[in-house]
């Protein structure tokens, strides 16, 4: 097994996190429904999943609990898109900082807390 083939977030408002995915993330909807909704992403699907279940969302990246999730994405130009974020008032956990690995990247969180990375392709 090599291919990831998606990767579900569970979200408390199906409408609301396909707004925030698809309009200011800039992901591209390949289907939505109450309960489930998929993006066309480059080599794995993005899948919203509607929960009622809510957990206390932790303060800090490194307070994330095991078992949780933390998607990460590539972006063309990290700086357009920390604009486009903050424009949109989205919360920033990290801003955009030069890795110790050599990429730069940024963290927002999502509607319901969940941490995105945000990686500027080379």
């Amino acid at each position: 097994m090599t291919t990831l083939g998606y990767t579900i977030v569970f979200v408390s408002d199906m409408a609301r996190s396909v707004a925030f995915y698809r309009d200011i993330i800039g992901l591209p909807l390949k289907n939505q429904s109450p309960s489930w909704s998929e993006f066309a992403t480059e080599g794995c699907t993005l899948a919203l999943r509607k929960s009622e279940a809510h957990s206390a969302q932790p303060s800090e990246v490194a307070d994330i609990t095991a078992g949780t999730c933390h998607p990460g994405f590539f972006v063309q130009d990290i700086d357009a898109f920390a604009a486009k974020m903050n424009q949109a008032g989205v919360a920033v956990v990290l801003p955009v900082k030069l890795t110790g690995f050599g990429a730069r990247m940024g963290i927002w969180r999502d509607p319901d807390g969940l941490p995105l990375s945000v990686f500027e392709s080379r």
